[in-house]
């Protein structure tokens, strides 16, 4: 059973490899150790060369899967275009792409300097254009293959740029997932909520104030994604809570939800 096949993924054959960006923390390993362990090869990017590397070897080593390391800024043009050439080899056909790589700058738009706002934007807009425009191809002329753009339920409620920058990739899965058709390709947008990972401890976020309630592992996030993705949804929201929060900021007003995520925003981030 491949990761394309309505029962999630299983064994493979033939054999197939998915490319994760972000890939050795936090949901991007989470997917590497979930498609290495079902047999899928897998090249993992990241920028840490040393990080990436130890994470390759420790998967083929655990799973007896072939594994690249391809270390890459994606804040930088010489890095999404090392992923774009990986990508669009022949040679080497990559059958899934996760965009999963993305951060987070603390503090409301003004407080925080444009080159890091500017830098969020090109790895959560350009990159994701760039590398889905690099794969897609491919996947089109084998009628095989799929994307997962890592997004957020901040891309429901309108506050700051990195909510924005993720409605931007919903925006932009969903509308090329309806462009594709029937092709055989499939395209999701994976919406996650709080989930225990380094994200918050790099952008120097404190947590102590988000119940426990409201926390997903990783594994959860990527189990429940790849569920919905074998069964061709455009949008995956794990759990249930956020399933629910997701459905009502639908449904109400952008500026009713707008003064809530304000008002969350200014106890957020307390140590």
């Amino acid at each position: 059973m491949s990761v394309f096949s309505g029962g999630g993924i299983g064994t493979v054959g033939p054999m197939t490899t998915a490319l994760i960006t972000g890939a050795t923390a936090g949901i991007g390993a989470a997917f590497a150790v979930k498609l290495a362990r079902a047999g899928h090869n897998v090249v993992l990017v990241a920028r840490d060369t040393e990080r990436l590397s130890e994470y390759a070897e420790k998967l083929s080593a655990e799973y007896g899967v072939e594994t690249e390391a391809l270390t890459a800024d994606l804040a930088t043009d010489a890095g999404i275009a090392a992923v774009e050439e990986r990508l669009a080899d022949p040679a080497r056909p990559v059958d899934l792409l996760i965009n999963n790589a993305g951060f987070g700058n603390k503090g409301a738009f003004l407080a925080v300097p444009l080159q890091a706002e500017l830098d969020m934007q090109k790895v959560h807009i350009e990159a994701v254009l760039r590398l889905t425009a690099a794969a897609l191809p491919g996947m089109r002329e084998r009628r095989l293959g799929g994307v997962v753009n890592v997004a957020s339920v901040a891309a429901f409620l309108p506050r700051g740029t990195y909510g924005a920058s993720k409605a931007w990739v919903v925006s932009f899965t969903q509308g090329v997932a309806r462009d594709l058709g029937d092709s055989g390709v499939r395209m999701m947008a994976l919406c996650p909520g709080f989930t225990r990972t380094e994200f918050h401890q790099r952008a120097g976020m404190g947590t102590s104030d988000i119940p426990s309630w409201g926390w997903l592992s990783a594994e959860r996030v990527v189990n429940e994604a790849m569920r919905d993705f074998a069964r061709g949804r455009s949008l995956s929201v794990p759990g249930k809570r956020y399933k629910a929060a997701v459905a009502v900021a639908r449904l109400l007003p952008s500026g009713a939800l707008g003064g809530v995520s304000s008002k969350a925003a200014r106890t957020y981030g307390k140590e």
